[in-house]
């Protein structure tokens, strides 16, 4: 197989933003020192996430938000450098993988993307079992191997070739506290349920009985979730409440007979 080979590896990290005035900045200073040059697409934030992403970079631009697979080709797209190195807004590279990524630069790379684990602080305390972690991400990949798919959410990373795989972490600092995380449960759970309805997905009593009540089963015992104490128990309890409200919501979406306009995340 012709793996890549590139001496040395320049990367540009690439950052889609959308509101995020209270979070950018620590990801923005992680990457610092580690990437060639910074790409920050935003969605026109009505906040001060603009101007912070213009703090680091020249290469700050804005685009109207279609949806996170879209958005993020097109900020991949806008990358001068062969290697992406893919961040969200609230993640930031551990002092670890910092370590990691400089050291594989100076070598050769006999692959097409690296992998790496990602651990969320969450109610005080970082998570280490309840399905949240290791979650590996390939977030360093060639720009010309890897592309964004997905037209909801979950958007995942389809490329072509051998992934490696860094012990380093992306630490991910994604919900402040329980309301932050209900807002996103509401969010993701409107595009979750759009993205069923477009597949002619129905809502079955079910959907609504069963299905939560195996995920928070599926969180807090066979992932462990009661070894990360009383946020593992909100975790799981959350997981669930997420199913559930995803399908009423398809429910309620085939009463209304209408599909929900996007909007950024």
């Amino acid at each position: 197989m012709n793996y890549a080979k590139i001496v040395p590896m320049d990367i540009s990290a690439v950052i889609i933003t959308y509101n995020e005035e209270k979070r950018l900045e620590p990801a923005l200073k992680s990457v610092e020192g580690v990437v060639s040059e910074i790409i920050v697409v935003d969605s026109y934030s009505s906040d001060e996430t603009a101007k912070i992403a213009k703090k680091y970079t020249k290469k700050a631009f804005q685009r109207k938000w279609t949806n996170f697979a879209d958005q993020k080709n097109y900020a991949n797209s806008l990358a001068s450098c062969r290697w992406i190195l893919s961040l969200d807004a609230d993640e930031r590279l551990s002092p670890e993988l910092q370590e990691e990524i400089l050291q594989i630069k100076e070598g050769e790379s006999g692959c097409y993307g690296f992998s790496m684990p990602r651990q969320v602080f969450y109610l005080g305390k970082w998570i280490r079992h309840s399905g949240w972690y290791p979650d590996r991400k390939i977030r360093l990949f060639l720009k010309d191997k890897a592309r964004w798919e997905g037209e909801y959410v979950h958007e995942k990373l389809v490329i072509e070739g051998n992934i490696q795989r860094l012990k380093g972490s992306i630490h991910h600092f994604t919900y402040r506290d329980i309301s932050e995380h209900l807002d996103r449960i509401n969010t993701f759970s409107e595009l979750g349920a759009q993205q069923l309805y477009a597949k002619n997905k129905k809502c079955r009593w079910y959907h609504l009985v069963f299905l939560p009540f195996s995920r928070f089963v599926k969180s807090f015992f066979l992932k462990a979730g009661f070894l990360d104490g009383y946020a593992g128990l909100i975790i799981s309890v959350l997981h669930g409440y997420a199913i559930f409200i995803r399908y009423a919501k398809l429910n309620e979406i085939w009463k209304k007979g209408e599909r929900i306009e996007p909007f950024p995340y």
